[in-house]
């Protein structure tokens, strides 16, 4: 057998053992970001498909929307500081004994004139969107590892595919577009781990950050003229946990904005 058949081998048998040792076993989900807007739909989703979760944000514990119980576990903290992201895997651990599913959702979203971006807004945008999902990937792999299994979605936006003339959104497309091609790095370093990583890049997706804006014109920005749903964004998560030769795959959630302009 040669050394290409032999990893294929390989990655089925750790494929195979993976199903058998998660069988009738609750999965454990992280997700970051989970107080408001698509983390809290994502949290909700997962616990109500029988998911245990491991919730985070800043200030998670003082959620009107989420109590702790046995299914679920809130982590105060900043994601993008190692010693948070190891606080939310140890959570995982401790509490379940595994982790299935990390969802990478904190992120924040700066519009701002290129010229206009401070040597500070450039460090909170790094430190968020790049740091809050590099640390506890960390810490998540080293748990999958063991398990030889594991799943992480990271959440971009398709804006980094498609930019708008005219638009002010130079630093969060730097930040937001590493997204797409750390999961396929991660998907290939990991892949004969039973190791998977995809991306979901939404379109503009109705949530509390949009409330106060103009939703006639912000449809207008989709081919498909309407707002993305959360439940669109659930779906899509849903269907990547159970599709296993998905990897290192990107989906993007836009009406087809990122395949061309409208007109």
């Amino acid at each position: 057998m040669n050394s290409k058949a032999a990893q294929l081998r390989e990655i089925e048998n750790e494929e195979t053992k993976a199903m058998s040792t998660n069988a009738g076993q609750q999965q454990v989900a992280i997700v970051t970001g989970a107080s408001s807007g698509l983390g809290l739909g994502i949290t909700r989703a997962l616990l109500q498909r029988g998911f245990r979760v491991v919730a985070n944000s800043r200030t998670i514990s003082k959620s009107k929307e989420l109590k702790p119980s046995a299914d679920l576990v809130l982590v105060d903290g900043d994601i993008g500081i190692k010693a948070t992201a190891s606080k939310v895997a140890e959570a995982a651990v401790s509490h379940f004994g595994r982790i299935d599913l990390l969802v990478n959702n904190a992120g924040i979203y700066m519009p701002k004139p290129f010229t206009e971006y401070t040597s500070e807004d450039f460090e909170t945008n790094i430190h968020v969107n790049v740091a809050g999902y590099f640390f506890v990937t960390q810490q998540a792999v080293a748990q999958m590892r063991k398990q030889k299994s594991g799943h992480i979605v990271s959440i971009s936006a398709v804006v980094v595919d498609q930019p708008l003339a005219g638009a002010h959104n130079a630093l969060p497309i730097i930040t937001k577009s590493t997204i797409p091609a750390f999961s396929r790095a991660l998907a290939m370093e990991y892949v004969a781990e039973g190791i998977r990583a995809n991306t979901i890049s939404p379109g503009v997706v109705d949530t509390p950050m949009h409330a106060h804006r103009d939703h006639e014109a912000l449809k207008k920005l989709s081919p498909i003229p309407r707002l993305v749903q959360i439940s669109e964004i659930v779906d899509a998560l849903f269907y990547l946990q159970s599709a296993p030769m998905v990897n290192g795959e990107n989906i993007r959630i836009d009406g087809g904005s990122h395949a061309g302009a409208k007109w």
